[in-house]
């Protein structure tokens, strides 16, 4: 199965361009205070490193605004000032260097406002994202109780979007956020019909940790293998990082990733001879070290347990090792390429890992 992108017009957010044909980004948010730039610029850092390629910060008062200056200066992906109540906080972020602006229907909304904010984006060359959370939606939408919850977001957002292209304004990212997953897939299922302007994918408020996981793989998955998404957060209640980590799963688990290796393992059974889990839980170790490019060529690497289904899944990854009782066997695009230790076993699947990448 081929995904069939929906092709949206091309926004660009500082170094990153989202939309028609590329690929699509990870985004999340930091966790403390923006006032607070050095603790901020530590988790940006970190972020980096792990594959995020946007980044949001909380915009609560001007110090938080006048901070993204001094974090600018110390980071390479874009930065998002994420802005509700108080529009003149957006001038101020738009003035310290913000890439782009989050602006919120639901708390701003006067059009003189709007108006402002506009004239100065359009001035500094950045974008604005229509930004809806289901717990945030302009009063006129959010008591009408003939409207269902996907149908008051998509309403808002497209109330919202006339307002900006009223203005000529045409430099829009658009998102629908809901906790619940059914209610999030008819939002921008719909949403992806009526505009063409690129998608902000996500869920909001998802709970328990590993909840979140599955609730974000489970709706973003549906999304993007119908070619809807342009960027992506995993909001997850844990560290930004986690959030990263599984947008990169749930990418590469749709070959839509072409910085990061998609990793089949066997679940282990009574016939396994080896410790399966410590190897893969090895292999991602290692593996999340690296700074990958997003040009990179995906590579399907496995990690099989038995003579069962291990020669057949190794034949269908790129690079796999199938175990036996003292050793592995170590394929190459199906082909047998030699026999390794169990010991040295994940680092000779990365040594030829290493080599698939050089090769692209």
């Amino acid at each position: 199965m081929t995904i069939k992108r929906r092709i949206a017009k091309e926004v660009k957010i500082g170094n990153v361009t989202i939309g028609g044909k590329n690929p699509v980004a990870i985004q999340s948010m930091t966790k403390v205070p923006t006032k607070n730039y050095r603790e901020v610029i530590n988790q940006i850092q970190r972020l980096q490193k792990c594959g995020c390629a946007i980044v949001r910060v909380a915009v609560l008062d001007e110090e938080d605004a006048h901070a993204i200056r001094e974090i600018k200066n110390a980071i390479r992906i874009p930065i998002v000032a994420d802005i509700h109540f108080n529009w003149k906080l957006a001038v101020c972020a738009i003035k310290a260097g913000a890439d782009k602006i989050r602006l919120n229907p639901g708390n701003i909304y006067k059009k003189n406002e709007v108006k402002e904010i506009v004239n100065l984006a359009r001035e500094y060359a950045i974008p604005l994202r229509v930004g809806l959370n289901s717990g945030s939606i302009p009063k006129i939408f959010r008591y009408n109780a003939k409207l269902r919850p996907p149908l008051k977001l998509v309403r808002a957002a497209l109330d919202y979007i006339k307002i900006l292209e009223d203005l000529h304004f045409t430099d829009i990212v658009v998102s629908l956020k809901c906790s619940n997953v059914l209610d999030t897939l008819e939002a921008y299922q719909l949403i992806a019909k009526k505009c063409d302007y690129p998608l902000h994918l996500g869920l909001t408020a998802t709970g328990y940790s590993e909840v979140g996981k599955i609730k974000s793989a489970i709706a973003l998955g549906v999304l993007l293998s119908q070619g809807i998404g342009d960027t992506m957060r995993v909001s997850l209640t844990d560290e930004p990082e986690e959030e990263v980590k599984v947008a990169k799963y749930i990418l590469s688990s749709l070959c839509l990733a072409g910085d990061s290796p998609e990793i089949i393992s066997c679940p282990a059974c009574g016939r396994t001879e080896v410790d399966i889990e410590k190897i893969v839980n090895e292999l991602q170790s290692k593996l999340s070290a690296f700074s990958l490019q997003p040009s990179a060529k995906p590579v399907k690497l496995a990690v099989m347990g038995c003579v069962v289904n291990g020669p057949g899944e190794a034949e269908d990854a790129d690079l796999a090792i199938a175990f036996g009782k003292n050793e592995g066997l170590l394929y190459k695009n199906a082909k047998p390429l030699k026999k390794v230790p169990i010991a040295r076993a994940v680092d000779e699947l990365i040594k030829e890992w290493e080599k698939a990448c050089q090769k692209k």
